[in-house]
C-alpha cells in the first residue's frame, strides 16, 4: 500500500520535470510568514499589495475550477485559492500536487464569502515534492519508537511536541541569561580529554587520528573550568555536551547537555543562596508558575527549601551511620535490600548505591540534600565542621538529583590522596572511579582560590516536563533498525 502511493508521487514528480519544472528550486521568495500576513491582513488587503506565502501543503480541497489549498510553515496556516482563470498550469498543480508538498503562492489577499483570510494566487510553484504521504494529523505518529525514532514525523503532527523543543530552548536560554547577568563568562572547552574526570561515570573511548592516540569524551565539565580559576577569571560557566557509557533509564542517557558554573570566593553556603533563586527563575519561565506535576503529585518549587542532612537522613532509614561503618556493614545492608555488590565496591559506592534505594525516593519536594561522607565526593572541600563529611549540597525533587554543587577542594596534598583513593579502586574493578589527573593536580599546585561550583544537566528539564529524559530529546540515540 504505503509503496503503491509512493509510486504514484513518483509520477507525479516525472510529470512535473517533463513539464520542464524544477520540483526542487534552489530559490524562493517569502514576503510574509502565515502569522504575518494574518496580523497585517487589513492593510496588506487595503493597499492592494502582492504577498508571497511558503509552506507545506496540509489540506486541499478541489472544486473543479477552484482549488483551496491550506499552507503551513512555523508560525501557522493560511489560505491560498487557486483559481483556473489566474493561475498559469493550473490543470497540471490539480494532477500533481500532494498533501505534504512544500509550495509558494504569490498574490493579493481577500476574503471568501464564508469571511476566510486568504491569497488569490497569480503565481504559485513547487517548492519541494513530497515523496511519501505524511501520517495524519488527527492521529499523529501512535507508535512510541517511531515517535522518537522519526521525531520529525512528530514535529509534523503534533502541536505538544514541537512546544516542547521551544520550552527547552526557552529552558537553557534562562539559566544563560541569569549567570551572564550575575557576571558570569561563558567559555566552551573541547569534548576531548586525555584523562577523564570530574565524575563517576565510564568514559567513551575515540581515535584522534592526527595524533595517532586515544582520547576519552568528558563526562563532566569541572576540571578545565577549575583551572579557568586558577588562570585568573573568577566566575564562569559552561553549557555543553558531556558523555558517559552508562545505561539507558528514564533518567540517563550516554550524551545529553549539562550545565556547570564555578564561581571564586564562594562557598556552598552561598550557592545554595544563589541556585534557588535562579532555579525559581528556570522553573517560572518554562512552566508559567513555580507549582508543577510529577508522576501525578504537584511539586511546590516556590517555598523555602529545607537542608536535609545527608547523614541524619540515611541514618533514619536504615540505623547505620554511614561515616563510621565498616565497608561489610554496609555491604551487609546493601544485601539486605537486594541490591548488586560487586568486589570493586569501596564504602562510597556502598553507602551510595544504599542511598538510593532507601532515601533518594523519599525526598519529593524540593530540598537540599547537605553534607555527605567525604567517600563519595573526591572532589569537594572537607566539612569545617567534620572532617568526615564534605561541604556539598544536592537540589532534590521528585526523587531525584537534579542539581549539585560544593565547596571545591583545593589543597592539592588532600586531592591527591582522594584521587589515589579512586584508583585504587578502580584498580580493584570499578570502572566509575575517578582517575587521577596528574594535569589537574598540576594546575591546583600554582593555586586556585576558594570556590563553589554547581552543576545540572537536562534531566531537571524532563522532571519539569514530567516525561522521560529520552522523550525531551529531539533526536535520541537509538539503536539502528535492522
Amino acid at each position: 500500500m504505503l509503496e503503491d502511493l509512493i509510486q504514484e508521487r513518483e509520477k507525479k514528480l516525472r510529470k512535473l520535470r517533463e513539464a520542464k519544472i524544477d520540483p526542487y528550486p534552489p530559490e524562493t521568495k517569502r514576503t510574509h510568514t502565515a502569522r504575518e500576513a494574518h496580523d497585517e491582513f487589513s492593510s496588506l488587503m487595503e493597499a492592494r499589495k502582492e504577498v508571497s506565502l511558503a509552506g507545506r501543503l496540509i489540506g486541499m480541497r478541489d472544486q473543479g475550477n477552484i482549488m483551496f489549498l491550506d499552507l503551513a510553515d512555523e508560525t501557522g496556516k493560511f489560505q491560498i485559492v487557486l483559481k483556473k482563470e489566474d493561475a498559469p498550469k493550473f490543470d497540471l498543480w490539480k494532477s500533481t500536487l500532494d498533501i505534504g508538498d512544500f509550495v509558494s503562492a504569490s498574490g493579493t489577499l481577500f476574503r471568501t464569502e464564508k469571511g476566510e483570510e486568504s491569497v488569490a494566487a497569480k503565481k504559485f510553484e513547487m517548492l519541494a515534492k513530497s515523496l511519501r504521504p505524511l501520517p495524519s494529523e488527527r492521529y499523529g505518529v501512535e507508535d512510541p519508537e517511531t515517535r522518537l525514532r522519526k521525531r520529525y514525523l512528530d514535529l509534523l503532527t503534533d502541536q505538544e511536541t514541537r512546544e516542547l523543543f521551544r520550552k527547552k530552548e526557552l529552558f537553557w536560554k534562562t539559566f544563560r541569561e541569569y549567570l551572564k547577568k550575575a557576571g558570569f563568562l561563558e567559555v566552551e572547552n573541547s569534548v576531548f580529554e586525555a584523562t577523564p574526570g570530574g565524575a563517576e561515570a565510564e568514559p567513551f573511548v575515540t581515535h584522534h587520528n592526527a595524533l595517532d592516540m586515544d582520547f576519552y569524551l568528558r563526562i563532566s565539565l569541572e576540571l578545565p573550568l577549575k583551572k579557568l580559576l586558577v588562570g585568573g577569571f573568577e566566575k564562569v560557566f559552561e553549557i555543553g555536551r558531556i558523555f558517559r557509557n552508562e545505561g539507558i533509564d528514564k533518567e540517563h542517557l550516554q550524551d545529553y547537555t549539562q550545565l556547570e558554573f564555578y564561581w571564586a570566593y564562594h562557598d556552598y553556603n552561598d550557592l545554595m543562596t544563589f541556585v534557588e533563586k535562579m532555579w525559581k527563575s528556570v522553573v517560572k519561565s518554562v512552566s508559567g508558575g513555580l507549582v508543577t506535576t510529577y508522576g501525578g503529585e504537584e511539586i511546590n518549587w516556590g517555598a523555602k527549601w529545607p537542608k536535609v542532612d545527608y547523614v541524619e537522613a540515611f541514618k533514619k532509614e536504615n540505623a547505620i551511620d554511614p561515616t563510621s561503618a565498616s565497608r561489610e556493614e554496609l555491604a551487609k545492608r546493601a544485601k539486605e535490600l537486594k541490591l548488586q555488590v560487586e568486589r570493586s565496591f569501596g564504602k562510597g559506592r556502598l553507602i551510595d548505591l544504599i542511598y538510593k534505594k532507601t532515601v533518594r525516593p523519599k525526598l519529593v519536594q524540593p530540598c537540599f540534600l547537605v553534607d555527605p561522607p567525604v567517600e563519595i565526593e573526591p572532589l569537594a572541600k572537607r566539612s569545617r565542621k567534620n572532617p568526615k563529611v564534605v561541604e556539598r549540597m544536592q537540589i532534590m525533587a521528585c526523587g531525584t538529583e537534579l542539581g549539585k554543587g560544593f565547596s571545591e577542594l583545593n589543597d592539592p596534598q588532600d586531592q591527591r590522596q582522594r584521587f589515589e583513593e579512586q584508583m585504587e579502586l578502580r584498580e580493584a574493578g570499578d570502572k566509575e572511579a575517578q582517575q587521577l589527573d596528574e594535569d589537574f593536580l598540576e594546575a591546583l599546585e600554582y593555586g586556585m582560590p576558594p570556590a563553589a561550583g554547581f552543576g545540572a544537566s537536562e534531566r531537571f528539564f524532563s522532571v519539569l516536563m514530567d516525561k522521560p529524559m529520552r522523550e525531551t530529546v529531539i533526536f535520541p540515540l537509538m539503536r539502528p533498525k535492522k
